[in-house]
């Protein structure tokens, strides 16, 4: 597998599967095949219309995950980096709260989540989208440590 091939014109395999956490722990990452048409699927409908609105280039946090890696994250055990349905990002420069609005109000979504974000302090946090191939949920939420609440909150 070439972790060098491009899923869309700005995003690779590379950057949706790297991980510090993986590496620190010798955990291999690599997506099985069948996640691949899902990452696509992510990085054209969901990181490339952000890229192109936002006019600034950013490398994901967090994409695929191997259920290993996600255990060691203590992810959901029903999390959507597991199957390539998910991603979450941050733009340098650019409000969180800001990307997950402009997100809630143009693009199709399953799951978005703005995590962590703090009122005042616009680069905290980080924006978790998710999108499936199906019928999409349209569920947004803000979530600060164990505070989970409906909508987007600043």
């Amino acid at each position: 597998m070439d972790l060098n091939t491009k899923l869309s014109p700005h995003f690779t395999l590379k950057e949706l599967i790297r991980s510090d956490k993986a590496a620190q722990l010798g955990i291999d990452n690599t997506p099985p095949e069948e996640v691949i048409n899902p990452l696509i699927i992510v990085c054209c409908r969901i990181l490339e219309p952000v890229r192109n609105h936002f006019q600034k280039p950013f490398s994901p946090n967090s994409g695929y995950r191997c259920s290993e890696l996600n255990q060691a994250l203590r992810g959901s055990k029903t999390s959507q980096h597991m199957f390539g349905q998910a991603v979450d990002f941050e733009i340098p420069g650019v409000s969180n709260y800001e990307v997950a609005k402009w997100i809630s109000a143009n693009l199709t979504y399953d799951q978005l989540i703005l995590e962590n974000y703090e009122s005042g302090k616009p680069n905290s946090g980080w924006v978790h989208c998710s999108l499936i191939s199906g019928q999409n949920r349209m569920q947004l939420l803000t979530i600060n440590g164990s505070n989970r609440r409906e909508g987007l909150i600043a």
